[in-house]
């Protein structure tokens, strides 16, 4: 490691755990960060850890235009806390109506980083996206051309396809047959939650790579349903079995360079996520690199974690190293049950405080971020 280390013993050989961890400022290669109240309560927590952040367009409107994009990264500058030098990478939300001439210029001029492909009605704001992938051929040929990265959302969204499938059946219907057709576009398969999706970004070119979140190695799909329905464990794609999930902790830990941090942090006020259809998506940006050193440290290899977050994703995209550092003591903290933030959420005569349930609430967590450093 080139910036970091286990200070002191590294924990090798035996010897005993490191009571701090310093890191190359890591990357967030996928989070959402909305816009209005939520864009204020919510880019803090991303700025105090990642340098730079993906980031979502599925806004609402979404995000189809550089215009849009440049005046979206505005809103998100004038939000940050006074001081931060964190920058937001913008993404281009695809539809069956893009104009590859827009999304290169977007690229050309540094607006737009990557274009994001969402399968129509496959998440949150997702009813403007792409039904069919032939509509988007001239799109994906100038991607390929220019070497702009596709970002996809990797789940079918036919209702005959068990929901917990839908990643498979995606690869196979979809994905596979579209690396095929592009082999020299660079693809990221984002969260992905499925040992076929560990063996197939493994099996394929480099061209392909695959971001991992902090839920997905730490729960399996028994979490939403424990002692009841609990919806602040429901995101999509949905978490899946225990050996999923063993197999994401793996492929994570593992070393290999085609698979990166993304936290998918996905905030929505709690009126939201408790309601008759709640939204899908988890707030772990307060705790995700604690999330991610607990995970690490579990699996034996806390030393590997500074590649998989501050080194694959950039050499992927081909961006710079980034050159500060962060540390993490280890110091027990406690994850609040609820957050809450200035301003309102829910429909207008329904207006209530805004709250935010952080991943983790409750739990312990045995990493804390310096934020005196």
């Amino acid at each position: 490691m080139s910036s970091a280390g286990l200070i002191p013993g590294e924990g090798r050989d035996g010897g005993a755990p490191p009571a701090r961890l310093r890191l190359r400022r890591p990357d967030d290669w996928h989070v959402h960060l909305r816009e209005g109240a939520l864009l204020q309560a919510v880019v803090g927590a991303t700025a105090r850890v990642f340098a730079r952040a993906i980031v979502m367009p599925n806004l609402s409107p979404p995000i189809t235009t550089v215009a849009a994009a440049a005046a979206y990264r505005e809103q998100i500058l004038a939000a940050l806390p006074r001081g931060s030098g964190f920058k937001p990478l913008m993404t281009a939300y695809l539809t069956e109506a893009s104009d590859p001439d827009e999304l290169a210029r977007g690229f050309s001029e540094g607006v737009f980083t990557a274009c994001k492909l969402y399968p129509a009605h496959a998440t949150t704001n997702s009813a403007a996206g792409v039904s069919d992938l032939a509509q988007i051929t001239a799109v994906l040929e100038r991607l390929e051309a220019i070497g702009m990265p596709l970002l996809i959302h990797g789940e079918v969204t036919d209702p005959e396809v068990d929901i917990f499938d839908r990643e498979l059946v995606f690869i196979e219907r979809h994905l596979e047959p579209l690396l095929g057709r592009f082999p020299a576009l660079k693809v990221v398969l984002e969260h992905i939650t499925t040992t076929e999706a560990v063996d197939f970004v493994v099996g394929a070119g480099p061209q392909l790579a695959a971001t991992i979140t902090p839920h997905h190695l730490q729960i399996n799909r028994n979490a939403m349903f424990h002692r009841g329905l609990r919806p602040d464990f429901y995101c999509l794609p949905v978490a899946k079995r225990e050996l999923h999930r063993l197999a994401l902790r793996q492929a994570a830990t593992s070393g290999n360079p085609k698979f990166f941090l993304g936290t998918d942090s996905a905030p929505h006020p709690r009126g939201a996520k408790e309601s008759a259809c709640g939204c899908a998506g988890i707030y772990n940006a307060p705790v995700a690199i604690e999330s991610y050193a607990q995970v690490f440290e579990q699996e034996g290899v806390l030393g590997r974690l500074e590649a998989f977050a501050s080194e694959f994703g950039p050499r992927f995209y081909g961006l710079p190293l980034n050159e500060g550092t962060i540390e993490l003591q280890r110091n027990a903290q406690v994850v609040p049950m609820l957050l809450e933030f200035e301003g309102e959420s829910g429909s207008p005569g329904q207006r209530e405080p805004l709250a935010l349930v952080p991943f983790h609430a409750g739990d312990t967590l045995p990493w804390k971020l310096n934020t005196n450093k």
